[in-house]
């Protein structure tokens, strides 16, 4: 008689990825999309498997959670969005909203019979903007603030910042300044830009008015969700175009879940403090180095990329002559490898894959502040036994 199979344990539930061959991976890389972003910390799967168990009146939890984010990141208004993208989108069509006083089931298709242009700086073009395209906007380009006074005209409804471009010669502060004297709202794409925690107000007490940040990145939130901050008038224009109603924001659904998943999120992040977080993730490179240190002409570095992804990175520079295996052939060693690990994309690439990383074909990138306790030690033993191996080759 063959034996009954192993129980799980409710409270764990059965474990899909291994039901579905999906295979798990060690997160040395940051917060992807692809690679499904972040882990939530205890306290928010905690916050999400309870609001799970209930129903409740979706207007009255969307109108709660935005008051207590609000109270929270100092702003006037807020709102859950699925994701940076999604906010992108619905702050989009709020400004049209606004300005054309028109109807939500009016965008995208009559939007180019509206007030329709929306201003951004060329080197700020990037590929998160068709977010913003899918309204049926035009976008007028400008390099020099001297092209953005001018570009003003009675077609323009927003002006768009990308708060981690690397190009562009205009500052926050007079994109805000010349917006305002047009009566223009600005809105601020911030989404991989905490920490700092302060980022969470900084770019509205500037005076952008609208914001977004991404969920499931610095704030590891639930992976579909985001905040939009900003104006009180464009923050209910946001929600008239979003899920349930039937505007171009139909689509974006939040699950009641992911909703206090994001509040949950935004509490937990709140209770960290900037130097904390970085001193945990100097650690986690400083552990991964010394597993490195008998790798010959090998030298670390750690680096902290200015606004996008502002923690330490871990850097591992080698000769080639001496250690006969490339950067992305390492990376492709350790992702076949068991357990499979992600470098981050940047490694060994000639252009960079992540803004302010360096782009060196002779590097490797590690990513560690999506590890999990202890998987520091494991990328590093990885590491070492891949490098170890072609040094001897």
């Amino acid at each position: 008689m063959n034996a009954a199979p192993a129980t799980v344990p409710a409270s764990e539930g059965e474990d899909y990825y291994d039901k579905l061959g999906v295979t798990k991976i060690i997160n040395a890389a940051g917060t992807y999309t692809a690679l499904t972003a972040s882990i939530m910390p205890p306290s928010v799967q905690a916050a999400v498997a309870r609001a799970a168990k209930h129903p409740v009146r979706l207007a009255e939890l969307q109108k709660a959670a935005g008051e207590y984010l609000a109270q929270k990141l100092r702003c006037e208004a807020a709102l859950v969005s699925a994701g940076a993208a999604s906010a992108l989108t619905l702050g989009t069509a709020a400004c049209l909203t606004v300005a054309n006083k028109c109807n939500i089931r009016d965008i995208p298709t009559e939007v180019p019979r509206m007030k329709n242009e929306v201003l951004i700086q060329k080197g700020h073009r990037y590929g998160y903007d068709q977010a913003v395209l899918c309204c049926g906007v035009r976008f007028v380009e400008v390099e020099t603030l001297q092209q953005y006074e001018s570009a003003f005209s009675a077609k323009t409804v927003m002006a768009l910042f990308y708060n981690a471009a690397e190009a562009g010669e205009i500052s926050r502060e007079d994109w805000i300044r010349v917006a305002h004297k047009h009566g223009v709202p600005c809105f601020n794409d911030a989404a991989a830009d905490v920490p700092p925690i302060s980022n969470l107000w900084n770019y509205t007490a500037m005076g952008f008015d609208l914001v977004t940040f991404s969920g499931g990145k610095g704030m590891r939130g639930p992976q579909n969700a985001g905040l939009l901050l900003g104006r009180k008038d464009l923050m209910m224009a946001a929600a008239a175009n979003n899920n349930p109603f039937d505007g171009v924001g139909r689509g974006m659904k939040v699950a009641k879940d992911q909703i206090v998943g994001m509040v949950a999120a935004v509490d937990w992040f709140l209770s960290q403090t900037d130097a904390g977080l970085e001193a945990e993730f100097r650690r986690r490179a400083d552990r991964i180095a010394a597993q490195l240190k008998d790798i010959p002409s090998l030298k670390p570095e750690v680096v902290i990329p200015p606004l996008a992804n502002h923690v330490p990175h871990l850097l591992l520079r080698y000769d080639q002559a001496r250690v006969k295996i490339s950067p992305r052939e390492v990376m492709f060693e350790l992702r076949k490898g068991t357990p499979s690990i992600e470098l981050n994309p940047s490694t060994g690439s000639a252009t960079g894959a992540s803004a302010g990383i360096p782009a060196d074909v002779n590097t490797i990138v590690v990513g560690v502040w999506m590890l999990e306790p202890g998987e520091e030690l494991i990328v590093g033993r990885r590491l070492h036994e891949v490098l170890a191996k072609a040094t001897r080759a």
